[in-house]
């Protein structure tokens, strides 16, 4: 069964999860972003997950994370919650 661990951000607007992803892409340290801005309680991990497989989490979430590249910065992505950028930290196929 597909296994991975990830971390997200999760923010309430588009605009926002966008400025984050910028901030990321120019340096930003993730988990230090997530720290400071994730309304996840993850976020007091630097957004980190865990380990989790398929299916353990939304629809939209899990699609993002069983088919991205690992190590790269998705989002936004949409979701009930909200707006999260994603990493998919590892994953086992």
């Amino acid at each position: 069964m597909a296994r991975a661990t990830a971390r997200h951000i999760l923010v309430s607007t588009e605009d926002k999860c966008n400025e984050l992803k910028a901030a990321i892409a120019g340096g930003a340290d993730f988990a230090q972003v997530a720290k400071e801005n994730s309304s996840c309680p993850s976020g007091s991990q630097g957004g980190d997950l865990g380990a989790f497989g398929r299916g353990q989490m939304v629809k939209e979430f899990d699609e993002v994370v069983f088919s991205a590249p690992v190590g790269e910065v998705q989002g936004p992505v949409k979701t009930q919650f909200g707006y999260h950028l994603l990493e998919v930290t590892s994953r086992q196929d």
